[in-house]
């Protein structure tokens, strides 16, 4: 069976998922919260590493779910309550960082872009990603869906594919878009408002995730 005729057989499923996984990248979450603070706080550059990162966590999902550790996960409460709670953590620790990054541009004037590095850009999206429980369940509700023991390996992986692609593509495009001169420029004036608001979303959603 050639790729084409492969696409063909499992175009249904493909298109929607394409579907799911674009209106999951764009659904509010650590994620949108992260590129958004990142992308106005710093640079476009820190908003694209930052998706980098985050495009690379869900490669990691797609590999632990593709190498069946999601069947383990999923019969495995204890294993995935780790996650959870390393996972709310990060949140809790990003959002406490937002404030404290809001102090920093109040007594200091100095240049947004050379404030963060983009390997700690990169490193903050993939951590915000491959911890966040939401994007866990996401992934093993498709893979548990889609996915059984006859499933090729290409399709499983071009599932993969896609999810990441829809991240990639939603992410880099809401970085373009904030760090836009205009844009940027007019939000500057709200920026530790705005810092303050996406640290006190991720507190809250990692108090969310440990509480309920």
């Amino acid at each position: 069976m050639s790729f084409l005729d492969l696409l063909l057989m499992n175009q249904a499923e493909i298109i929607t998922l394409s579907v799911v996984a674009l209106m999951m990248a764009i659904s509010p979450g650590a994620d949108f919260a992260l590129v958004t603070r990142n992308s106005l706080s710093y640079s476009r550059s820190a908003g694209l590493y930052t998706t980098l990162g985050i495009t690379f966590g869900t490669l990691i999902h797609t590999s632990y779910c593709i190498a069946g550790l999601a069947v383990v996960i999923n019969t495995s409460p204890t294993l995935f309550s780790i996650i959870k709670y390393i996972g709310a953590l990060y949140l809790i620790f990003i959002g406490v960082s937002s404030f404290k990054k809001s102090d920093i541009l109040d007594k200091k004037a100095l240049n947004d872009s050379v404030l963060i590095k983009p390997s700690a850009a990169f490193i903050s999206g993939f951590l915000s990603n491959v911890l966040n429980p939401k994007t866990t369940l996401f992934f093993l509700g498709i893979y548990t869906q889609l996915v059984t023991i006859d499933t090729q390996l290409v399709l499983q992986l071009i599932y993969g594919f896609i999810i990441s692609l829809a991240h990639l593509l939603w992410f880099s495009s809401l970085s373009c878009l904030l760090s836009q001169q205009k844009l940027s420029s007019r939000l500057k004036n709200y920026q530790t408002v705005i810092n303050r608001s996406m640290g006190l979303v991720l507190i809250a959603l990692g108090l969310k995730l440990v509480l309920f």
